[in-house]
């Protein structure tokens, strides 16, 4: 992964610059830096060039934007959010263990008066808990931690878009193809796990693409001031410590571990290539990488909090109970361990038939939606009625992620871009553990699942949306692409809202309904 310039501009000098007017941007011509700096003899211009990274973070413009697409995000994930009354599919399960958590530390069986068995970690029933804390034990409680999770996994993609692309333009874009998508919309509106999981592994990249940019400024300070100081690498620790968070909401977070690892190193090699050093692996690289490792273990020990404090959890005393020395914190530990052993066998064997269970592969083909909500309509004006919220992805931007990841493979290797690299090494990480745990043993699945991923799929169109802008100022290639661009979001925009009714379980006329299920069978 080089710092070799993909198909539009890695810095300032493209045809979208973060200096936005109206619909477009403005170029602003930067000047080829000098083959050396003025000023700083001995850094070649090239290599300053080549350890460049977003200085503008504050620049307004970006978050204008920002503001306004998260808002826009957030009024369509928080109106009518208590409009489905009671549970909502999965909601009968995480919100009463949220409620029962906040009166005994852990989750509690009501029909044994003892606790109760589960098999997630404790952190995202624990943020619905907050929820339930403010507003109480109804569709308002339970949802707005959800719909706040949601809407910040918009904010927090526009931003990561915007460091990656340095471009206000496609970072707005980014925010809004999330905005208008369904299946995130559904799952920031309905009281699940997975949207916690998501925005933790969103935040965790976050900080593994700020700590690229602080480990490259620090280099090139070192090369500036001619000495070889210690890089302390705060943003690759706080990427750790989010990473335990997402494991402490779902385990599947794990997937995405060895894949993030492999970009901080990655990005660290590169990084040292790029200031003329040698370009291979050190053992502070290792050194860093178990330090954020081990915040990864505390913070995700540390959602289980509840768990330790109090002696009535599931398996709290397996082994007093089962005659076993278990001396203090070492006993708790073990006990917990045995905990996970015994979740894990649960999860391996969960191959049970479900009506809207689906398999990797047809997750972005949304082959298999899930129903989430259908209770009894009348009152739309027609003599037959429904209402129906389904898990369904805007239909156009998803089948737009397979050629956009298509396309970003090319430009990985035709160009070398980083950036595709950095995006489709997460996707991999989100989606290919499925296709090997769908494969080895036929464990139940659903397309939730892939909702970790999702961010990255965004990211993947948004920068093939940018190579089809790019050209030369007034050429033809680039007013054809802005025009294509353009049309291409106003069609998602149209699909969204004509989808919209099943998203959020609006009351339609059947016929409505109906001739919104484009896929027959496989989406009733």
């Amino acid at each position: 992964m080089s710092d070799r310039r993909g198909p539009f501009p890695l810095g300032g000098s493209g045809p979208y610059h973060s200096r936005v007017t109206t619909a477009t941007a403005v170029k602003v011509d930067v000047p080829p830096a000098p083959a050396t700096t003025p000023g700083v003899p001995g850094v070649p211009g090239i290599v300053r060039r080549r350890l460049a990274t977003l200085e503008n973070w504050l620049d307004p413009y970006s978050w204008l934007v920002t503001a306004v697409v998260t808002v826009i995000a957030g009024i369509l994930r928080f109106q009518g959010l208590t409009s489905a009354k009671g549970y909502v599919f999965d909601e009968v399960y995480y919100p009463t263990d949220a409620w029962d958590m906040l009166q005994h530390g852990v989750e509690w069986d009501e029909r044994t008066n003892g606790p109760a068995y589960v098999v997630h970690p404790p952190l995202g029933k624990w943020l619905i808990a907050l929820g339930e804390k403010a507003f109480g034990n109804n569709e308002l409680g339970w949802r707005f931690p959800v719909a706040v999770a949601g809407t910040l996994m918009v904010l927090v993609l526009i931003r990561v878009a915007y460091r990656l692309f340095r471009s206000v333009l496609l970072a707005g874009t980014a925010g809004l193809l999330l905005t208008l998508d369904g299946f995130q919309l559904v799952l920031s509106r309905t009281s699940l796990l997975d949207i916690f999981l998501g925005l933790f592994v969103l935040l965790s990249f976050a900080a593994l693409v700020l700590d690229r940019d602080h480990y490259r400024r620090r280099l090139l300070r070192n090369l500036e001031d001619g000495r070889t100081a210690r890089i302390i690498p705060w943003w690759l620790l706080t990427a750790g410590a989010l990473f335990g968070l997402a494991c402490g909401v779902k385990w599947s977070g794990l997937f995405f571990l060895p894949f993030f690892g492999a970009l901080a190193v990655l990005w660290r090699v590169q990084a040292r290539r790029s200031a003329g050093q040698p370009a291979r692996f050190q053992i502070d690289d290792l050194a860093w990488g178990a330090l954020s490792v081990a915040l990864t273990l505390v913070f995700y020990l540390a959602t289980w909090t509840g768990w330790f404090v109090t002696n009535t959890g599931w398996f709290r005393h397996y082994r007093q109970d089962s005659g076993l020395s278990e001396p203090p914190i070492l006993g708790a530990l073990l006990n917990l361990a045995h905990y996970h052993q015994k979740a894990y066998e649960f999860h391996s064997g969960l191959t049970s038939p479900h009506g809207s269970q689906s398999w990797p592969w047809q997750w972005l083909l949304l082959g298999r939606p899930v129903n989430f909500y259908w209770p009894g309509a009348t009152g739309c004006g027609a003599p037959s009625c429904a209402r129906q919220i389904l898990l369904l992805g805007t239909p156009l931007l998803w089948w737009s992620f397979l050629p956009a990841l298509v396309a970003l493979v090319w430009f990985g290797i035709a160009r070398r871009d980083w950036r595709a690299w950095a995006i489709l090494i997460p996707v991999a990480g989100g989606l290919l553990p499925w296709f090997y745990y769908a494969v080895k043993d036929g464990r139940t699945m659903f397309s939730f699942y892939a909702l970790p991923a999702l961010p990255f799929l965004i990211l993947a169109v948004t920068y093939v949306l940018g190579a089809i802008m790019s050209g030369p100022p007034g050429s033809d290639r680039r007013t054809l692409g802005i025009a294509a661009a353009g049309l291409y979001m106003a069609a998602i925009a149209i699909c969204f809202f004509y989808f919209h009714p099943i998203f959020v379980g609006q009351v339609i006329t059947y016929e409505g309904w109906s001739q919104r299920m484009w896929l027959g069978n496989r989406w009733i």
